[in-house]
C-alpha cells in the first residue's frame, strides 16, 4: 500500500498543536460513539514490534486496531524474532512493511523507532524508546486531561517521582508547555530530578514558571493535575538512599487533605507502591480511566496515519 503523504509519530513534536487537538477530539468521539468507527480499518494490518515488555501499550494498540475492524501481526518478545539472530532494525522494518500497513514499535534503545521510520514504507509509531519518548502515552494523557478538565491549556501540572529517566514525563512536560501550561511543579528526590537541559529548554523556549519541591504536601494546594510516576529502585547507587526516600513519594489520602476538589491524579501505570490503594476510591483518581482512554486516542492516531475514516482523503 503506497502512502503518498507518509507520516510517522516518533515524538509529540511531529504533530502541530492543531493536529493534536483534532486527534484528541476524535479520540473523545470514538470513546463516546465507538460503533461509528467499527470498520474503518477493514482489510488493514497493524504490526506490533515490541522489543521490550509492555502490557498496556501493546494491548491497547491491539484493542484499538481490532475495534477499528483491522487485523494484527507481530511479536511481544524480541527473542522470538529474527533480532535474536542479529537482524538489523532497518532490515526488519523493510520486510514488515510488506506484511503490514502500519507498524507500532517499542525498543529499549533511544532513537530506534526514528531509525525504523527512515527505512519504512508504511507509518511507524513510537511506542516508547528507552528513557527518551513515549508519544502515544502523551496523547492518552491529553485525552484524559481534556475529558476531566475540559481544556488542555492553562493548568498547574505537578510531576512526581522519577523525572530523570521517566520517558512519559519527558514527552508530556514538553507537550503541556506547548499548550501554555500555567506552571510546572517538579517533585522528586535530588537523584531523580528533571534533566537540567530539559528544564532550560522549557524556560528558554516557553518562558514557563517552574517550581521544585521535595514533597507533595508542600505544594498540593496549588496543583490542578498531579502526574505520579514510580521511584525506580534500580536508579539509585545504594539501597540506603532508596530506602530513605521511597516512602516520601507514596501518595496517600492524608497527603491530599489540602488538594483542590477538582484536582486529578494521573499515572501512566504500572503502579508498584507509589499510590496507596486507598487513593483508588478518591474522586480525584483517574489513572484507570486514563488507561481506558488510551485505546480510543490510539484508534484516532491509527486512523490519521492510515488516512481512513474522518482522515480519508476525499
Amino acid at each position: 500500500m503506497n502512502h503518498p503523504s507518509l507520516r510517522h509519530l516518533i515524538e509529540p513534536e511531529d504533530f502541530t498543536i492543531e493536529e493534536i487537538k483534532k486527534l484528541v477530539s476524535l479520540g473523545e468521539d470514538m470513546y463516546k460513539n465507538p460503533s461509528k468507527y467499527s470498520d474503518i480499518c477493514k482489510g488493514q494490518i497493524l504490526a506490533s514490534l515490541f522489543y521490550e515488555p509492555s502490557t498496556r501499550t501493546k494491548f491497547s494498540f491491539d484493542s484499538a486496531m481490532l475495534r477499528l475492524g483491522g487485523n494484527l501481526v507481530g511479536f511481544a518478545d524480541a527473542n522470538t524474532s529474527s533480532a535474536k539472530k542479529g537482524e538489523s532494525i532497518a532490515d526488519t522494518i523493510r520486510v514488515m512493511g510488506y506484511y503490514a500497513d502500519i507498524i507500532v514499535m517499542r525498543h529499549p534503545k533511544e532513537g530506534a523507532p526514528k531509525l525504523a521510520s527512515m527505512y519504512s514504507e508504511v507509518p511507524v509509531i513510537n511506542a516508547g524508546d528507552g528513557g527518551h519518548q513515549h508519544p502515544t502515552q502523551t496523547l492518552t494523557d491529553l485525552l484524559t486531561i481534556q475529558v476531566y478538565k475540559g481544556q488542555l491549556e492553562g493548568h498547574t501540572v505537578a510531576f512526581c517521582g522519577d523525572l530523570k529517566y521517566g520517558r512519559t514525563v519527558h514527552s508530556l512536560i514538553r507537550t503541556m508547555a506547548r499548550f501554555k501550561a500555567k506552571k510546572f511543579i517538579l517533585i522528586s528526590p535530588e537523584e531523580l530530578e528533571l534533566p537540567s537541559s530539559l528544564k532550560r529548554q522549557l524556560q528558554d523556549q516557553y518562558d514557563i514558571e517552574i517550581q521544585e519541591a521535595r514533597y507533595i504536601e508542600e505544594v498540593v494546594e496549588q496543583i490542578d493535575i498531579l502526574y505520579m510516576t514510580r521511584i525506580q529502585k534500580e536508579r539509585f547507587f545504594n539501597e540506603e538512599d532508596y530506602l530513605k526516600l521511597k516512602n516520601s513519594y507514596i501518595l496517600t489520602n492524608d497527603k491530599l487533605e489540602n488538594a483542590k476538589e477538582d484536582m486529578i491524579i494521573m499515572h501512566p501505570l504500572p503502579r508498584v507502591n507509589e499510590i496507596s490503594y486507598e487513593v483508588d476510591s478518591n474522586k480525584r483518581a483517574v489513572y484507570f480511566e486514563q488507561s481506558k482512554l488510551g485505546v480510543y486516542v490510539r484508534m484516532a492516531l491509527i486512523s490519521k496515519l492510515l488516512e481512513v475514516g474522518p482522515y480519508a482523503r476525499g
